[in-house]
């Protein structure tokens, strides 16, 4: 079955659902108070099967107080069924809702012009005229316009097939089960399942409903969806397509869903059912935007706006970027901040509205739904990436550099374009092979992270920095700590990649890691004859101290040296491994911890307490604890509960 969405659009009272239900035989007016003021308030469905085709109708208000649910209708339709009255001609509506449907990139159309039962040839020939006229300035030009009356049945029938005709010259959406094409533009039915909810209601003896146009991919029965924005879960009990049961409904579709997993109350338009794990929401936009040649004033600084994507509404203020000022009927980049959150991908068409007086002030098309604001230098290299070239691995290379030390994962790109990973795999293995991004494995299972060469370079040069300054502030020091190196060369979230980064730097000569030490290639300290004459003799006095060394002041005030030259000898001593600096902070020689191990082992105890070991060896508990936690991290002894456990080697 091949499907088409078609929705109404036009003046109130200019006949959009009586044409509906002449073509079809369903009253899309449902409400008691529609009935009874002869307009419509809310969307209305209908449908018409002709052999293999369906076409979906999508009836929505006229009256410019309800054209909130008329935006909410018309995302995700394909072709826009104008609606003219022959006895009014074209109205300020017509206009409004012909502006709407160009901003919203609807690809095909055509117009019914109504009521020619009312109206004499030549009336009926200039308000064809009219339409032809309005019609020019706008990607309709040229829709075939069909007179009609719904009451007299005159014209319904070419109607029809007009109709029928175009939807049997649209290109459909391939099988669920034909071969998938590679490249992140994808078909409909290919992309990650979204559902943008349009209405939400209860239904005696079956429970939660929720319809809306199926935007992209498919449901099946049985089958989990995440609610956006929020995140909670549904699991999808039935499917209808325009009241027949279905275990799949496919894109392009208009589906009504019973789902379970959420009361009532927490389902609105606005909201959208998705894929798990595919969508994420945001409240920043970056867009192209054109402001309609009718906007009553030129756009500059943060405005406010009501911002209609599909079926949702938020609030908001929106602000020109290049250009800084949009006049009537320009266009340009524009930045969208959002009171709360959408949910959105590159390529959703949107529609701008001015809060009060209500007025549709323009839309376009969301070039990053994920938007950082960006101000002085790095905005227009922003903009050229994102918007000024269109072409998707420009967007795919900035979006890689944004994320910095981090990297991006395939999983967040994807999400960031609504696609699914594969979509964009080739797109990122050809920007990986021309040295335009670097590939770094994620972790188990976790796939791999993309780089920006020129973040690596940042980084390369920050390390180089961070080591050079070190050594110069201490020049005794032969190495600096791994994890302080990690800490001040690599930034935030950079941290989880530091194993990587360390690997690239040292095949680069840049540092040198040696077990938990970082150091610069080659490096060795060189001691004057009088810090090596010092050193000898600091060795000596925490050599004689054995277990009981003297402090580094009372080392410094006995050979007279001056405080920060013995802070830089016991560290170049500790680092050449002749002193041990022992978790607490405290330090003794190497030599006396050989010793001790001897000792301990010499004991013959297979097992023993701290008091045990504070009473053999004679150490306070200000010692003793701090070396036994330096046995344990050596292999010395293994902590048993209270207890510690002599470790032997085998023959020992």
């Amino acid at each position: 079955m091949r499907r088409f969405v078609i929705g109404t659009a036009g003046h109130i009272d200019h006949g959009k659902t009586s044409l509906v239900r002449a073509l079809t035989g369903i009253d899309c007016d449902r409400w008691a108070e529609e009935k009874a003021r002869g307009i419509t308030i809310d969307l209305g469905f209908a449908h018409l099967s002709r052999g293999d085709l369906q076409i979906g109708f999508v009836d929505v208000p006229g009256h410019e107080r309800f054209l909130h649910n008329a935006l909410a209708g018309l995302g995700g339709i394909r072709a826009m069924l104008l609606v003219v009255a022959a006895d009014e001609g074209v109205k300020p509506q017509t206009r409004e809702h012909l502006a709407v449907c160009s901003l919203l990139g609807i690809p095909y159309g055509l117009v019914a012009l109504t009521k020619i039962d009312l109206v004499a040839e030549d009336l009926r020939e200039l308000a064809q005229l009219e339409v032809e006229e309005l019609l020019a300035a706008t990607p309709f030009a040229g829709a075939p316009i069909l007179p009609v009356s719904s009451t007299t049945g005159e014209g319904i029938a070419d109607l029809e097939a007009a109709i029928l005709a175009l939807a049997g010259r649209v290109e459909y959406e391939p099988a669920l089960d034909a071969p998938a094409e590679g490249g992140a533009e994808q078909p409909l039915a290919r992309l990650p399942t979204r559902l943008p909810i349009d209405r939400a209601f209860h239904l005696k003896g079956l429970g939660v409903i929720v319809t809306g146009t199926l935007a992209s991919g498919a449901i099946r029965t049985g089958e989990t969806l995440e609610v956006f924005p929020g995140g909670d879960r549904v699991r999808v009990r039935s499917i209808q397509v325009h009241g027949e049961p279905r275990e799949v409904a496919e894109a392009g579709e208009r589906t009504s869903l019973q789902i379970a997993g959420l009361p009532l109350e927490a389902l609105s338009r606005g909201l959208s059912l998705v894929e798990p794990g595919t969508f994420a929401a945001s409240a920043r936009l970056l867009v192209r935007f054109e402001l309609l040649p009718d906007a009553p004033a030129p756009l500059s600084g943060f405005v406010p706006i009501r911002l209609h994507l599909f079926a949702s509404e938020v609030y908001g203020r929106l602000r020109p970027l290049d250009p800084t000022e949009l006049a009537p009927g320009e266009h340009g980049l524009a930045e969208i901040r959002l009171a709360a959150p959408v949910v959105a991908r590159r390529g959703d068409r949107f529609v701008v509205r001015r809060p009060s007086p209500a007025a549709t002030l323009g839309g376009g098309e969301i070039l990053d739904p994920a938007w950082r604001p960006y101000r002085g230098k790095l905005l227009p290299p922003a903009l050229a990436a994102l918007g000024n070239a269109p072409e998707l691995p420009a967007a795919l290379a900035f979006w890689v550099l944004e994320a910095g030390e981090r990297g991006a994962e395939i999983d967040d790109l994807a999400r960031r374009l609504g696609v699914r990973p594969n979509a964009i795999e080739a797109h990122l293995r050809r920007l990986t092979n021309q040295g335009k991004l670097l590939a770094v494995p994620a972790g188990p299972g976790r796939g791999r992270r993309f780089l920006a060469p020129a973040t690596y370079q940042r980084l390369a040069e920050r390390a180089a920095k961070v080591l050079a300054e070190h050594f110069k502030r201490d020049r005794l020091a032969i190495a600096i700590g791994k994890a302080d190196a990690v800490r001040r060369i690599v930034r935030g979230r950079g941290a989880e990649l530091a194993d990587v980064y360390l690997d690239w730097l040292g095949k680069q000569k840049i540092l040198q890691v040696s077990g938990d030490q970082v150091t610069l290639p080659g490096r060795g300290s060189q001691l004057t004859s009088e810090e090596s004459d010092l050193s000898t003799q600091v060795l000596a006095r925490f050599d004689a101290g054995g277990l009981a060394p003297p402090s580094p002041g009372d080392v410094g005030q006995a050979l007279s040296a001056k405080p920060q030259i013995v802070d830089g000898v016991i560290r170049h001593l500790v680092a050449k491994g002749e002193l041990i600096k022992l978790p607490s902070g405290l330090i003794l020689a190497a030599s006396a911890v050989a010793e001790l191990k001897r000792q301990l082992l010499a004991t013959g105890w297979p097992r023993f307490n701290v008091g045990q070991f504070k009473d053999h060896f004679g150490l306070t508990r200000k010692w003793a604890i701090p070396l036994l936690e330096h046995l344990d991290s050596t292999g010395t002894t293994r902590r048993m509960g209270d207890d510690r456990m002599v470790v032997r080697q085998e023959g020992a």
